[in-house]
């Protein structure tokens, strides 16, 4: 599976954080271009990740009901 970049939106758990990946799709019919994002829960293991930050993550085992991605690596720290 491919890894996944994204951006944290929430990191209020405890080793977890949520990350919403965006994705461009192009509409079959009129051929326009525009942003769907889908969200997903990630485990952080040293909890270093704060909201704004961007990561990607890689796929894991399912550690819990929604969580089945791990934070491999913060590409880009939030701007404060």
């Amino acid at each position: 599976m491919k890894p996944l970049f994204g951006k944290i939106v929430s990191n209020k758990m405890q080793k977890s954080v949520l990350v919403e990946v965006a994705r461009i799709v192009k509409d079959p019919k009129y051929g326009k271009y525009y942003k769907k994002t889908k969200k997903f829960m990630a485990h952080d293991e040293e909890d270093v990740c704060n909201i704004g930050d961007f990561v990607r993550l890689s796929p894991t085992r399912p550690l819990s009901k929604r969580k089945r991605w791990n934070v491999e690596e913060i590409t880009r720290k939030a701007e404060v």
